[in-house]
């Protein structure tokens, strides 16, 4: 009885010792199957980073496209060039054969890189929309393939800062099985990028104003063609001959130089905004009164008389050139503009040409005589 008594409190060492020996070899194992798969991460290997991340993934409503190009597939490896981790914590359920994993993700900072695709991605399909006739950007809807080609543009071009986040990682053991596998879930997918999934796919993570900034930005590129479509100001950016050619190379080079906005209020209702700005851009009012001062001049004299119709036609073109090149006036206005979110980002409403309008004031049609 002794002896059992004796014995009794060294077998429950042992017990405890193996168990703890266990344990420790378990959590050993989960954290070897850890390091074995985001090393891979950390050395860029393009088919690890594609058992978790598919490229579908980041863009699920792009049109999809069989064969990618060689910068699509350099994508995920410029992302992750200087991923690291830190296993913080690793507990093991032995007898459910699963474990969780506590790290430390540091990733691209994946806010400021969602935040300048999307301002991308808008701009491209504003100036695809210039180039139609139709003024709507929700029908250019970008392929994997290009919506690729601008987030390696993005990494290749740009320095991004990188971030720490905190994340948990489930793991489990196969049946008859002692390897631990990883759980590749949606959430663990959007983590190793650092959130990237859930920016890209939040209709409200642009604002309104910074949706807006992007339409109005994008007007300072634009050619005579894209604008005259876009703002819906053919008349005067008509460019069937010369003289009208020059004159609406000239007002599109005022709107180059001059235009510039402010907004000074937004106000919110569900799916809406109301966004009030103040544009400044050229004085139409300015040019078309210097212009009508020197037509009354020409037409009381003896030339206009002499050279005809076809004659004043032309010199009242000419007239009118000449003030938009000689106008320095610029004018600040104020400009309400509406933007709808269509369920995956905010839109401008121009139905009634209000772009066009507000930066051409008194100039959207040619106030020379057909």
């Amino acid at each position: 009885m002794k002896i059992t008594k004796r014995l009794l409190p060294l077998l429950l060492v042992i017990l405890a010792v193996l168990g703890i020996g266990c344990s420790a070899s378990d959590k050993a194992e989960a954290e070897e199957a850890i390091i074995s798969e985001l090393d891979l991460l950390k050395n860029l290997d393009t088919n690890t980073v594609q058992k978790y991340i598919s490229y579908q993934a980041l863009f699920p409503d792009a049109s999809e496209d069989n064969v990618l190009s060689d910068e699509v597939n350099e994508v995920f490896s410029l992302f992750f060039q200087n991923f690291d981790y830190k296993i913080l914590e690793i507990d093991v359920d032995k007898e459910n054969k699963t474990a969780e994993a506590s790290l430390r993700l540091t990733t691209l900072d994946a806010e400021n890189l969602a935040k300048d695709f999307i301002k991308e991605e808008l701009y491209q399909e504003i100036l695809h929309s210039a180039a139609q006739t139709s003024q709507s950007t929700e029908e250019n809807t970008s392929s994997l393939e290009e919506r690729y080609m601008i987030l390696h543009r993005l990494l290749s071009e740009n320095t991004y800062d990188t971030i720490e986040t905190d994340c948990t990682m489930s793991l489990y053991q196969e049946e008859k099985k002692d390897n631990w596998e990883i759980n590749r879930t949606h959430s663990l997918e959007n983590e190793l990028v650092g959130g990237l999934i859930t920016y890209l796919s939040d209709p409200d993570f642009l604002s309104p104003e910074d949706t807006l900034g992007v339409y109005l930005n994008s007007l300072k590129t634009m050619d005579i063609e894209e604008m005259s479509n876009y703002l819906g100001v053919g008349s005067i950016l008509n460019t069937s001959d010369e003289t009208r050619n020059a004159i609406a190379s000239a007002l599109v080079e005022e709107v180059h130089n001059c235009f510039n906005y402010e907004v000074i209020d937004t106000a919110l209702d569900g799916y809406t905004a109301t966004i009030e700005t103040e544009i400044t851009t050229f004085d139409s009012d300015s040019i078309l009164s210097a212009y009508q001062e020197e037509l009354d001049a020409y037409l009381s004299s003896p030339d206009a008389v002499i050279g005809g119709s076809q004659a004043r036609y032309e010199k009242s073109y000419e007239l009118l050139l000449d003030s938009i090149e000689k106008n320095d006036s610029v004018k600040t206005s104020p400009a309400t503009f509406t933007m709808v979110n269509n369920g995956t980002k905010w839109e401008l409403l121009n139905d009634n040409n209000e772009l066009g309008n507000a930066i051409f004031g008194t100039l959207t049609t040619t106030p020379v005589s057909e």
